[in-house]
């Protein structure tokens, strides 16, 4: 075989890979239990570390689902993410503050489960306070 037909079809099969694992990749839609991102909240600061925060609500509320909905959610080496996960036959904060509390605490009642990822890219999950 000619070296140019080998080159092309192995530049043409690492194409195909790149695409289809492209295209494979999880994303939240995937999840079961209809999560909604209804608000975020991000500091304006693009120097230092970078504060993510976001209130989500959840139709069908499973720990497990939750946590692989917040290991999808953006996150910046030394910045943070947090995840607030709302029933969604609740209401849920429209805004989100960069300071803790990150929302209204007349919401705190319908808040089900927290997500959050440090600056060292340490995970902790669990049921809201």
């Amino acid at each position: 075989m000619n070296k140019k037909l080998i080159l092309f079809l192995a530049a043409l099969l690492l194409i195909g890979y790149i695409i289809y694992d492209s295209a494979t990749l999880p994303k939240a839609s995937d999840l079961k239990g209809d999560f909604k991102e209804v608000a975020v909240y991000r500091n304006e600061n693009n120097t230092g570390p970078i504060t993510r925060v976001y209130a989500v609500s959840v139709e069908a509320p499973a720990m497990g689902e939750m946590r692989k909905y917040g290991d999808l959610m953006p996150y910046t080496k030394y910045g943070t993410t947090t995840v607030y996960f709302f029933n969604a036959a609740k209401p849920v904060p429209a805004e989100l503050s960069g300071a803790e509390p990150h929302f209204d605490q007349k919401y705190e009642a319908n808040c089900i489960a927290v997500y959050q990822r440090n600056q060292n890219g340490e995970v902790t999950f669990g049921p809201f306070r």
